[in-house]
């Protein structure tokens, strides 16, 4: 395992430069992998790491590059909703055996010192109502957890269903783990997403490099065609994450969308990625007036929306006649919202 300062470096290079609170939690890390695997209720707080705070703080950031610098086989990382449909999936394996949730935290503490989940965040019932007893089942068994997270446990599943046994649990792990709060002012993922025109001077971003930029700054290994549920409709999307959207422009606004629609994404997403424009005229200006729409939808809300244009000149989006007065508006707007200060500002 690299040292410390070693990882501190190599963050440097990257362009970050970690500050007093993100080098104190990568001595957190680094105490907690450093405990040997016990197989005895901890009550003392460390068999794990719950990490919160503001967005974009580099939570995934500083975890990611300290796990890098560990050269293990028995360490797992998942984002969260790959985590819980990896365990619903193991669930229904030992479907019809007695204490099947049991079963399956001791398949995963074989074959895991340490597992970490990104993102954490529950909403659904189904998972509330399993993952505090699993994580305190593979704590119990001698692995040890990190959690990231925008809110403190206390915060988690806000409103929900049944949520005083989600509670219940949550109270149990917090005394089983160290809650760290990574505190500064600092959005590195804004920042980073910024500095993205300005370090490519040509403008141009392929699929692949905007992989690699959702990698770099969401934690997201696997990127693949993916489908946005609103109001029980489905509409196709490249990603759908806690915080992160990413839709194409030539696909998404095809379909039959509205205001509800986007005043929905816009209030549940952090980031919107938007890519694969064209030009279009009156003859689809259905599409257009969508756009239009949420342009507004996101510009009132103050959403955060990377624009990747490429060669599609943004005044020549739209080329018809009949929206000329509302897509001037909404061009202004475009570019406004790809600024320093409106990104830096929401």
């Amino acid at each position: 395992m690299l040292s410390i300062q070693n990882i501190i470096d190599v963050l440097k290079n990257q362009g970050t430069s970690p500050d007093l609170s993100q080098i104190n939690l990568l001595e957190k890390l680094s105490a907690i992998t450093n405990k040997k695997k016990s197989f005895f209720n901890t009550k003392d707080g460390n068999q794990g790491l719950y990490i919160w705070g503001d967005v974009g703080r580099g939570k995934t950031l500083i975890t990611q590059s300290f796990l890098h610098s560990i050269e293990r086989e028995d360490i797992s990382s998942f984002h969260y909703i790959d985590f819980i449909n990896f365990i619903h999936n193991e669930l229904n394996k030992h479907s019809g055996l007695k204490n099947p949730l049991k079963k399956v935290s001791k398949n995963i503490s074989k074959k895991n010192n340490l597992i970490f989940i990104d993102e954490f965040q529950v909403e659904d019932v189904a998972d509330a109502m399993i993952i505090g007893d699993l994580l305190i089942s593979l704590i119990d068994s001698g692995t040890k957890i990190i959690l990231t997270s925008n809110v403190h446990p206390d915060g988690l599943y806000k409103d929900g269903l049944q949520r005083q046994k989600f509670l219940k649990s949550i109270n149990i792990l917090k005394e089983k783990i160290e809650i760290y709060q990574l505190e500064g002012c600092v959005d590195y993922r804004t920042n980073n997403i910024i500095k993205l025109n300005k370090n490519d001077s040509k403008g141009i971003f392929s699929e692949k490099k905007i992989i690699k930029i959702i990698k770099e700054n969401f934690g997201v290994d696997d990127v693949s065609n993916d489908t946005l549920t609103i109001n029980n409709r489905k509409f196709s999307c490249k990603i759908a994450l806690n915080n992160l959207l990413w839709i194409e422009f030539n696909t998404f606004f095809k379909e039959p969308t509205g205001a509800k629609d986007y005043k929905f994404i816009c209030d549940k997403f952090d980031w919107i990625f938007i890519n694969s424009f064209q030009s279009f005229d009156d003859n689809s200006i259905d599409i257009i007036r969508r756009f239009i729409s949420f342009i507004d939808i996101a510009y009132k809300e103050k959403t955060k929306v990377k624009f990747f244009f490429n060669d599609v000149d943004i005044a020549k989006i739209y080329s018809g006649t009949k929206l000329d007065i509302l897509w001037k508006r909404c061009a202004s707007r475009l570019f406004e919202m790809q600024n320093y200060d409106y990104l830096e500002d929401n």
